[in-house]
């Protein structure tokens, strides 16, 4: 079986995200990065599978699309123990959307004859969530989504999908696209042996030409979206004291709390 894991590199969470002042994209190429958290467990769950159907029974491909240093998103799941990896690399590439994403991935997708392809619930900086079924229906293939467990037996893929007030039992038959949930498994730590290891692994750089895509179909120019304007979050403000000396300080919350409309 052919697994082919969508990761994303994301701009780290904790360090300072910006927007680029040229066009208020996401600026990805100068400030920190990392794999999407939400995609580690996309990875563990090709892994899985993988080893449940033998070692020498699949090959676990990560494919990302980026910058330069998306190429660390490739890294990680090598050394989580994925066996190869896939860079799109294309300046063209930057300020695309959702759309253009999931157009980008599904001709990789489809070069690589991928029969299981597996992605987390969404993205740690977009958080939109539809891309694995763009990428499904451009690839004409079933998709089972937003699993909270998985299982894979022969060619039937079954997750179980967690809701509010109940639970769904899904499956598809492969080749299907996949998605799970931060439910799904403990994504593993790469040991210091997977460590080593992936610095042998191959990893492959495809431009949009390699594709058989040209720079019209991607980028800012072809989104359906624009950000117009970004104000910067307003720094946080020294909080109000009540004392209750005299014993109106119930009260005195009560009217701070009203007055603010947070009751």
């Amino acid at each position: 079986m052919k697994i082919v894991v969508c990761a994303k590199f994301v701009p780290d969470a904790t360090a300072d995200r910006r927007f680029r002042s040229e066009d208020n994209t996401v600026d990805r190429a100068g400030v920190d990065g990392l794999l999407s958290e939400l995609d580690e467990y996309a990875v563990e769950t090709a892994l899985t599978v993988k080893e449940a159907g033998g070692s020498e029974d699949g090959e676990v491909t990560v494919l990302t699309v980026g910058p330069e240093q998306a190429a660390d998103a490739v890294k990680k799941g090598l050394q989580m123990g994925a066996d190869a990896g896939v860079h799109v690399l294309d300046d063209a590439i930057h300020g695309s959307d959702a759309v253009a994403t999931s157009l980008i991935l599904a001709k990789a997708l489809a070069k690589l004859e991928a029969d299981l392809v597996v992605f987390g619930m969404g993205s740690t900086d977009g958080g939109m969530g539809v891309v694995p079924a763009m990428v499904s229906e451009r690839l004409g293939l079933p998709a089972v989504t937003l699993g909270s467990e998985v299982t894979v037996e022969g060619q039937t893929v079954r997750i179980r999908r967690d809701g509010d007030t109940a639970s769904e039992t899904i499956e598809g038959t492969l080749p299907l696209v996949l998605s799970v949930s931060d439910q799904a498994n403990e994504p593993r730590y790469p040991s210091f042996k997977g460590i080593m290891a992936a610095k042998k692994k191959p990893v492959e750089t495809w431009s949009l030409a390699d594709l058989e895509l040209t720079a019209d179909q991607v980028g800012g120019s072809s989104a359906w979206t624009e950000v117009v304007e970004v104000t910067a979050r307003p720094a946080r403000t020294a909080g109000t004291i009540v004392t209750d000396d005299d014993g109106s300080g119930a009260a005195e919350l009560v009217e701070f709390l009203s007055t603010n409309k947070f009751l």
